[in-house]
């Protein structure tokens, strides 16, 4: 759940939504920037970026549950969230997104070079749609985020946008 433009308490009724549907679709439920949010939802995890709390921190704050850094297109990122051990790492943008400013532009090159250094999941952030969502699966992503493609599609509803990529 990425709410970027919301006060804690609209997060907190739109998560508490957002749980149930996750739970009957029996997906993971992942809040972005806010462990404390995650604990009050009783969230899966949280995503964490940059300029958050560290991951030692947060996880004091939710426990045993998924953490995922953000690490841009950085090498070091990786290495520094592997060893405080990140549930998962983040690189992005892969693509030109109206999602977010884009300071960070990743290629497959750095998932071939993290996937040499870790076992930890890979997750492709950035742009990612139908024409090219493939390539990075392809290129050692275990996982994609995708926001523009499904929620801001002028061609297909958010669950045919979903279904295509199936």
């Amino acid at each position: 759940m990425r709410l970027k433009k919301y006060s804690s308490v609209q997060k907190f009724k739109i998560g508490k939504k957002i749980q149930k549907i996750c739970k009957i679709k029996k997906v993971k439920f992942i809040v972005n920037d806010d462990p404390w949010l995650t604990r009050k939802l009783n969230a899966d995890g949280c995503h964490l970026g940059q300029k958050d709390m560290n991951l030692k921190d947060a996880s004091k704050i939710i426990g045993d549950k998924i953490i995922g850094v953000t690490c841009h297109n950085s090498i070091k990122l990786a290495k520094d969230a592997v060893k405080a051990k990140a549930s998962y790492l983040a690189f992005g943008a892969f693509n030109t997104t109206k999602t977010k400013k884009v300071k960070y532009i990743a290629n497959i090159k750095i998932l071939r070079k993290v996937k040499k250094i870790t076992n930890t999941p890979i997750v492709a952030i950035g742009g990612v749609n139908f024409d090219n969502y493939k390539n990075l699966l392809l290129n050692n992503a275990n996982f994609l985020a995708i926001s523009g493609y499904i929620w801001n599609n002028k061609k297909y509803k958010p669950l045919e946008a979903i279904e295509r990529l199936k």
